[in-house]
């Protein structure tokens, strides 16, 4: 790549030019990673026989807090060397949509938009909120959010599903116990390399006013635009700009994406059709459950990941549940968490 990069006939053709400069890039990066976290392993082996030698119990105790860093910065990038699929490494949108319950269910949605949000600035993505329509009295309806970044639909695809919350209401003045759903939705973002016919006689194209804040310009002109692809029910909005022209553009790219992402589920669903962990990922489908009372866990279904701290989880802390279902799909068993270990 290095060699191809030095060819200066490369730039005759910018697309396959700059294809090559990311591959070269994210290459780049993955072997200058590994690299460093060898010599950072070496430093610190020397660091406790160091403090062994001088009975420096201090830089011992550092070092071995270091290499325990190390040790969770490897498993991350064992599994994004898993991330070998078409799109893995593209940018994702992600809807949140909540379930029957009315206020308590569109609570939980917006708490979930909020765990994914938080996920993706922890890990250094950028996010971009796309569209919302918030609760009559509290949270969200539904809301669609682009990530940004490298290997970004690599490592969310496998949050759809449904996620269950249980919890003492706090919109219920007995104090019961409810259990709420929420959906999540993830389709990765169709970069120049896909392409993806559309027919536009299709489609129905539908305009509204944008919801939430914005300004006077954004909440009084129909602005907003919702595109429903009448063969697969599949329906896209796009709220986030003020010119319903940009919104319509969005909303085309969603469309294609959403198109782009049930192509790759069937490939994948016919590539698996004999493994014992294939599931069909829709509304009854359980995924995790977060329970807040009577006591404190959150535990994936499929993995059976658990943590006992899930306000740090709902925090954006959810890289362990990840790391472990992505190794699950990957591998197509259910002991498969045990590599991650």
């Amino acid at each position: 790549m290095n060699n191809k990069a030095e060819d200066p006939n490369l730039w005759n053709d910018a697309t396959e030019a700059q294809k090559l400069m990311r591959e070269r890039q994210q290459l780049d990066d993955s072997i200058a990673g590994v690299k460093r976290l060898e010599q950072q392993m070496k430093d610190n082996i020397e660091l406790i026989e160091m403090g062994e030698e001088e009975g420096d119990a201090s830089i011992v105790k550092e070092a071995e807090d270091n290499l325990k860093a190390l040790k969770a910065e490897s498993g991350k990038l064992q599994v994004e060397a898993m991330l070998s699929g078409e799109a893995d490494g593209n940018d994702t949108y992600v809807e949140v949509h909540s379930g029957a319950g009315g206020t308590e269910s569109q609570d939980w949605a917006n708490m979930l938009l909020r765990m994914y949000t938080r996920w993706a600035e922890r890990n250094g993505f950028k996010v971009e909120l796309l569209e919302v329509h918030d609760g009559e009295e509290a949270g969200i309806k539904s809301a669609t959010i682009l990530i940004k970044g490298h290997n970004a639909y690599g490592w969310m695809k496998t949050e759809s599903g449904v996620h269950r919350l249980v919890r003492i209401s706090p919109y219920d003045s007995n104090a019961r116990r409810h259990t709420s759903f929420s959906s999540i939705w993830v389709y990765p973002v169709v970069d120049d390399s896909i392409q993806i016919d559309v027919n536009e006689s299709d489609c129905r194209i539908d305009t509204f006013r944008s919801s939430g804040a914005g300004g006077q310009h954004v909440n009084t002109t129909d602005s907003a635009v919702r595109i429903t692809h009448i063969p697969t029910g599949i329906a896209v909005a796009c709220q986030q700009e003020r010119s319903q022209h940009k919104n319509r553009a969005k909303a085309w790219d969603m469309l294609r994406a959403r198109l782009y992402e049930v192509e790759l589920k069937k490939r994948e669903e016919a590539a698996n059709a004999e493994a014992a962990s294939k599931t069909d990922i829709g509304w009854g489908h359980q995924i995790r459950s977060y329970v807040l009372q009577p006591y404190q866990l959150v535990k994936d279904l499929r993995t059976g990941v658990e943590s006992t701290a899930p306000d740090d989880v709902l925090n954006g802390e959810i890289n362990e549940f990840m790391e472990a279902a992505l190794a699950h799909r990957i591998s197509g068993k259910a002991d498969a968490v045990a590599d991650i270990d």
